[in-house]
């Protein structure tokens, strides 16, 4: 047995990514240091983040709050009707002005001041005024805006400066897989959320791939459930999506009720389809789940993921309670397929505390080239991810000068 001999481990963001394509560095899994730039590099750079569907407000007033790593944000349904994102603070003293994660309000006010704003934005009201520094106008002290795009509903904001426009960003067919995701025409409505945290950092969240579904999932297992043909659809800046065939799950006695699996609203043709986008967002639909994972990079060693189900606006109530059942059932955060990955983002945290590099393997067709072709089930799908990673943090190969 060949004993391990590693040089020195400083816990310190490489300086030097390895040559070979498929081997990821661990410190980047961990390292504080490095999780301060990618807040700049990425989370408040040239990217968008996908937080949130309009259907989450659908009334006038209905607003939810969230976080862009440490920006806290407001997004806001208008008395005109029109959504907007806030930053969720005070524009006087920078007080956080709403605390609650979702609610209605006929208007927003900060209580340190009791400076007040409308749901539209604007300032309405400040006390005091009359003794305000000279020049001072509320028209000119509304909440401040972040710029947005939404896409079949999706609200997506950026904090960059030289954002491309969302459908660039997206690719042709990343954005139709998307497309179906949200139901076609993005008509949804909120079924509700499960909330958790993870003990992993926000890469290891996102580093899912199409080799481990059968092998780590007992569920898929025990039911004997295979999947059909599919594919990867793969950007340079990257995305990730997969689109796949359903064959039926055979009642083989282990549920005791099987229309738990039940597949009412499609086609097993394309019964699913799954789009992550760069950074850390994950949309699913999979049988009749439509569950969009709004993830917020909280720190080095912690991800926050809002699982939020939908159904279609025009479906019946019987629908979309199964809908709920099957969304919370199967593939919610402790679903009886997707209970595993909580177990493996964590102890991939863990194991990538020791010296190395993570090493992908099936797929890999070439050491030193990137593909965007790769079969159904490769791993090889995420190492564009990982090289758009690269590139961003200013990580340099061994083999670049």
């Amino acid at each position: 047995m060949e004993i391990a001999r590693f040089m020195p481990f400083t816990g310190i963001a490489p300086k030097v990514w390895p040559a070979k394509i498929n081997q990821i560095p661990k410190e980047v899994f961990h390292d504080s240091e490095l999780f301060e730039d990618e807040l700049k590099r990425i989370f408040y750079g040239d990217e968008w983040h996908i937080i949130g569907h309009v259907s989450e407000i659908p009334r006038r007033g209905d607003f939810k709050t969230f976080s862009l790593g440490r920006v806290p944000l407001l997004v806001t349904r208008g008395q005109d009707g029109r959504v907007r994102c806030f930053l969720n603070s005070c524009t006087h003293r920078g007080n956080q002005l709403e605390p609650s994660c979702s609610g209605n309000r006929k208007e927003f006010e900060c209580p340190y001041h009791r400076w007040l704003f409308s749901t539209n934005g604007e300032l309405v009201g400040c006390p005091g005024s009359r003794e305000f520094s000279p020049g001072f106008e509320k028209e000119d002290h509304g909440l401040i805006e972040v710029r947005s795009e939404q896409y079949f509903g999706l609200l997506c904001v950026t904090l960059g400066q030289n954002t491309p426009p969302l459908l660039d960003w997206l690719g042709s067919e990343v954005a139709r897989v998307l497309r179906t995701v949200l139901g076609g025409d993005g008509q949804l409505r909120l079924l509700g959320y499960q909330k958790v945290k993870y003990a992993s950092n926000w890469k290891g969240y996102a580093d899912n791939d199409g080799y481990h579904a059968p092998l780590l999932h007992t569920g898929f297992r025990l039911l004997d459930w295979q999947g059909g043909k599919g594919a990867q659809h793969l950007t340079e800046n990257g995305h990730m999506a997969f689109e796949a065939e359903l064959v039926p799950v055979k009642d083989n006695g282990f549920l005791r009720d099987p229309s738990l699996v039940e597949y009412k609203s499609g086609d097993y043709k394309n019964g699913s389809c799954v789009v992550q986008l760069f950074p850390c967002t994950v949309m699913t639909k999979h049988l009749d789940v439509i569950s969009l994972r709004f993830a917020m990079a909280r720190s080095a060693d912690v991800t926050e993921v809002h699982y939020a189900s939908f159904a279609l606006a025009n479906d019946s109530d019987e629908l979309a309670r199964h809908r709920a059942r099957q969304s919370a059932n199967l593939l919610g955060p402790c679903g009886f397929v997707s209970m595993e990955d909580a177990a493996c983002f964590h102890r991939i945290h863990i194991g990538n505390h020791t010296p190395g590099v993570a090493e992908f393997q099936k797929g890999v067709t070439s050491l030193y080239e990137l593909s965007l072709s790769v079969k159904q089930n490769d791993e090889s799908g995420n190492l564009p991810h990982w090289e758009y990673y690269r590139r961003i943090m200013g990580i340099k190969r061994e083999t670049e000068k």
